[in-house]
């Protein structure tokens, strides 16, 4: 797994916070992790565009399998490049959406990414409108 550098700091309540650049293991831990710090800011890693970045609550889980779930808040990137696969948050019949752009024959549409459950594909029209990409995800757990 590749690792990036962040040059930004991560800071709570005016102190940088500390974070390992080694992958967690899901088995056994490494001892050497503690060595291989660095800061990083999370909000600066996700938004690459500043201007052109909102953020949006999500409501279902039709994009369970990409990782995004009920509740989570993504971020929409407007000067993101608008190319098929991607999970894109869309304005369809004045309905918002989250979904993945796709493509049949000469029409484009949204598709769901959940295995689990059966959400239909919906086409887009002249009247339709890609608000922007999915740039990434914030997820809250409970604590109690």
């Amino acid at each position: 797994m590749p690792l990036h550098r962040v040059e930004q700091p991560v800071t709570a309540n005016g102190f940088p916070m500390r974070l390992v650049t080694m992958p967690a293991s899901a088995g056994f831990p490494s001892p050497a992790g503690d060595d291989l710090e660095d800061e990083i800011d999370p909000m600066a890693w996700v938004v690459r565009h500043p201007a052109s970045t909102f953020w949006w609550r999500v409501e279902g889980d039709c994009l369970w399998d990409v990782g995004i779930r009920d509740g989570d808040i993504i971020a929409v990137d407007r000067a993101g490049k608008k190319r098929l696969g991607r999970a894109v948050l869309a304005v369809v019949e004045g309905a918002v959406t989250a979904k993945i752009l796709r493509k049949r024959g000469d029409r484009y549409y949204l598709a769901p990414a959940n295995s689990r459950e059966k959400f239909p594909d919906i086409e887009l029209t002249e009247d339709s409108e890609i608000w922007g990409v999915i740039a990434g995800v914030v997820r809250r757990y409970d604590l109690a």
